[in-house]
């Protein structure tokens, strides 16, 4: 599997190791492990979204995108703030 992906940090397991989510055309098509230290600092917490260069199987480059992080972040809150309302609607 070579080239260049969107990644995104599904997780940190024990401070040590990231789990990140490959993606081709908002699909999830792989998984990587990796050491946690090997991501830039900004991206390691879950959610945080990457540029990831693949070859031969190797991670060669792992880029944090803010702009992207945040965009997807705020996409997710606003999916969460309309069921929110549904529900409260129901409620009443």
């Amino acid at each position: 599997m070579d080239g260049t992906y969107t990644g995104v940090v599904d997780r940190i397991v024990d401070g040590e190791t990231a789990v990140i989510l490959l993606e081709e055309d908002d699909q999830v098509i792989d998984q990587l492990d990796v050491a946690a230290g090997r991501l830039p600092e900004p991206a390691q917490t879950d959610g945080g979204v990457l540029s990831v260069t693949v070859e031969d199987d190797e991670v060669i480059s792992i880029v944090y995108r803010p702009e992207k992080t945040r965009a997807r972040r705020e996409s997710a809150r606003e999916k969460l703030d309309r069921l929110s309302e549904r529900l409260s609607d129901r409620e009443e």
